[in-house]
């Protein structure tokens, strides 16, 4: 298997997505992938013919991850392309990607598996949210929310509150793609809190295939009380990623699970496993079973 990594090995790893790229690489290298380097952009190289012209061109359809950071959809689609120029195919198609990745369409297939939740396509629009919904809501854009700035930083308690999150979500694209989710805030089991006073809920996030597992670990970093499940629960909670993996339909797929305080679980999100960081996955297992892909998976029919 190929393994497309946007890690900076001999750079000091700037951020927590860095340092998962660089170990997420070596991992893939220690089970054994063929690891071929990938500019986090085309600043340099401006285009994806170029970024990819050491990769050879393969004899025969082959399946490759992308491991990196959260990709444009104009970046993801030249990439894919220039790839199958290759023979080489990535796990998602540019729309089953922007599925994934983008809340806002992954949303209505999740349906009552996650919290409802209302779509923005405009600031003006936080009012009618706010109505529908009541408080306390959480705030969030269509590809990333603020959870590491904090509590205050997601969470509106009142009109204004709403209005001053959503307009500022709206003012990072990066984050709302130009979309911003408001959702019912439901509180989730916990006993720590960030630095920041974010809750540490009781989360799991789940990497499937096609809704076979692959493996998942505890959301958060650090030695947690609630981190370890007994059995029954454990089942519970890989049955309601396997159901979420199920509707949205994506075949690489990393679904995020947390338990409420009433013990019941819900999907807090999905997303492309290519760009999810491993949270507490133990990244070499992950890896050989995600290589175990390529014993089942054959390339798309062309259209």
């Amino acid at each position: 298997m190929i393994v497309l990594s946007e890690a900076a090995p001999h750079e000091p790893p700037n951020s927590a997505s860095a340092r998962d790229n660089i170990e997420m690489t070596e991992a893939a290298r220690m089970a054994g992938c063929r690891i071929y380097y990938l500019p986090k952009d085309f600043t340099q190289c401006e285009t994806a013919e170029n970024a990819l012209w050491h990769v050879p061109e393969q004899d025969e359809p082959t399946l490759a991850i992308w491991s990196g950071f959260i990709p444009s959809r104009e970046r993801y689609e030249a990439v894919y392309a220039e790839l199958l120029r290759k023979r080489i195919h990535l796990p998602n198609t540019p729309e089953e990607h922007l599925i994934a990745l983008e809340f806002d369409r992954a949303y209505p297939l999740l349906g009552e598996l996650t919290p409802e939740s209302r779509v923005l396509t405009s600031p003006e629009e936080w009012k009618y949210a706010g109505e529908q919904l009541g408080y306390p809501l959480f705030v969030r854009g269509a590809s990333r929310s603020r959870k590491a700035a904090g509590w205050k930083a997601c969470v509106a308690n009142d009109p204004e509150e709403l209005r001053e999150l959503v307009e500022r979500l709206f003012d990072l694209p990066y984050r709302s793609r130009g979309r911003v989710i408001v959702r019912r805030l439901v509180s989730l089991r916990h006993s720590r809190l960030s630095d920041e006073g974010f809750p540490l809920g009781r989360e799991y996030r789940v990497f499937l295939y096609r809704e076979q597992l692959l493996g998942f670990g505890y959301y958060w970093e650090g030695d947690d009380p609630l981190r370890d499940l007994p059995p029954k629960e454990e089942a519970e909670m890989l049955a309601i990623a396997s159901e979420a993996a199920r509707r949205v339909g994506v075949p690489f797929v990393a679904v995020d699970v947390g338990q409420v305080e009433g013990g019941e679980w819900i999907v807090i999100e999905v997303g492309d496993a290519q760009f999810a960081g491993a949270s507490q996955t133990p990244l070499v297992p992950l890896w050989i079973a995600t290589r175990k892909i390529e014993e089942s998976w054959e390339p798309p029919t062309p259209p």
